[in-house]
């Protein structure tokens, strides 16, 4: 019969001489952990959690166990700060800076930051947004995907490209400008499909060739 990986038989902390997918032999062990609580929460120092692998240096607690805030200091979990919580977590400050000033301030000085939302959206809002993408070499990338549309709406729409700029469709594509259309290259070739078998007289085949399959 298999086991949850969250009952009492895998999560019992007895050592064995072949533990198997139980890694129990490890289990921590802490002779001075000490608890003040009631019904309504506690706070613990030294707290062993359940799967006997990570000690919490400091917990709170309120009277359900998927409402907490843990410090963790060792196994694989050390140095982590932890905070569950079954309803809504908020965080408000500034209320005595100024505008110009940098009131909130996340820093992963190693790794990656993630801000996820399994099931409902992602709202930011603010005066101002300002991304910046910095790296050298292949990093300093900004990557957008969406597996639906990517709408964008403002009075004004600049894109200063650098070194190149593509725009690629596997249908249909359209710019319309309603009032007037400039558009301005060294060089301005138009290659269609009329092409494909032979090149014209300005060429264009290649292009065409290049460009019939889009990625």
């Amino acid at each position: 019969m298999s086991i949850s990986a969250n009952s009492s038989e895998s999560l019992d902390r007895i050592p064995k001489n072949n533990p198997g997918t139980n890694p129990k032999d490890t289990a921590k062990q802490n002779y001075n952990a000490l608890r003040y609580g009631n019904d309504k929460g506690s706070i613990n120092f030294g707290h062993i959690h359940k799967e006997g692998d990570v000690t919490s240096g400091v917990m709170l607690q309120s009277d359900n166990g998927n409402h907490s805030l843990s410090l963790d200091i060792d196994g694989p979990r050390k140095g982590w700060t932890s905070s569950i919580s079954p309803g809504n977590f908020q965080i408000e400050c500034g209320d005595l800076n100024q505008a110009a000033q940098d009131s909130l301030m996340i820093n992963a000085k190693n790794g990656n930051i993630c801000i996820i939302a399994t099931n409902g959206k992602i709202r930011m809002e603010a005066d101002d947004f300002e991304f910046v993408a910095r790296g050298d070499n292949s990093q300093g990338n900004f990557k957008v995907t969406a597996s639906e549309s990517i709408s964008l709406e403002s009075k004004k729409f600049i894109v200063n490209a650098k070194s190149k700029f593509r725009i690629v469709s596997p249908g249909s594509g359209e710019i319309i400008a309603n009032g007037v259309l400039t558009t301005y290259g060294s060089i301005i070739r138009g290659v269609t499909d009329a092409c494909s078998k032979k090149d014209s007289k300005v060429g264009g085949r290649r292009f065409q060739q290049q460009n019939n399959q889009v990625n």
